[in-house]
C-alpha cells in the first residue's frame, strides 16, 4: 500500500466541514465545485490526489489511466461538459476500482450506471448518456483544468462526499 492510499484512506472528513474551516479563504486556494454532479459509483465519499485528463468524446486517456495503477488517487477528467458521448461506463469502472483509483469525476456523461453502482470506487459525472465515444482526438494528461468555472490541477487533493466536491492545494492533516 502507497503512503498516498494510506493517506486518503485514514483521513476522516465531511465537505461541510472543510467548507466552515475556509469559508473566508480568499486566496483561491479553496475550491468548491458546483452542485451539478451526480454519483453514480459504489463509494459516495472518497478523496486522494488528483490526476487531470482533458478529453472531448473520445475515452481512450481515460481507458489508459483507470487500466493503470490508481495507488488511492482521483482521476478528474474535463470532457467538456458534454453530454452527447459517455466518457467512462461499466467495464472502465471496474478497472478503476480494481487498480486502486479512489475515484473518478467526469465533467461529462458515464453509462452503464447499474454496473457502475457496483464498483467500489467513487464515480461522479453530470448525467448518464448510453452511447459510447469516438476516436477523435487522444487528448491530454496532468494538465491544469477548468471544470465548471473551477481550476483544478494536477497535483490538488481532491474531497468528495454526500454534500459536495472541495479541491484544496494540499492534503488534510492526519
Amino acid at each position: 500500500m502507497t503512503s498516498t492510499v494510506s493517506q486518503s484512506a485514514a483521513v476522516s472528513f465531511a465537505t461541510c466541514d472543510l467548507c466552515d474551516d475556509h469559508k473566508n479563504d480568499s486566496s483561491g486556494e479553496f475550491r468548491v465545485l458546483p452542485p451539478v454532479f451526480k454519483n453514480f459509483g459504489g463509494l459516495a465519499k472518497f478523496s486522494g490526489l488528483v490526476v487531470t485528463i482533458k478529453c472531448f468524446e473520445d475515452n481512450s486517456p481515460v481507458k489508459a489511466a483507470v487500466e493503470s495503477p490508481g495507488d488511492g488517487r482521483v482521476l478528474v477528467v474535463d470532457g467538456g461538459a458534454s453530454l452527447r458521448r459517455a466518457l467512462l461506463g461499466g467495464k472502465l469502472g471496474a478497472a478503476a476500482a480494481d487498480n486502486g483509483w479512489a475515484g473518478v469525476v467526469v465533467d461529462g456523461c458515464v453509462r452503464d450506471v447499474a454496473e457502475l453502482a457496483l464498483c467500489h470506487t467513487g464515480i461522479r459525472a453530470l448525467a448518464a448518456m448510453p452511447l459510447p465515444t469516438d476516436r477523435r482526438q487522444p487528448g491530454l494528461r496532468d494538465v491544469a483544468l477548468q471544470i465548471q468555472g473551477v481550476w483544478i490541477r494536477p497535483g490538488d487533493w481532491l474531497y468528495a462526499d454526500e454534500d459536495g466536491i472541495v479541491v484544496m492545494p494540499a492534503p488534510l492533516a492526519t
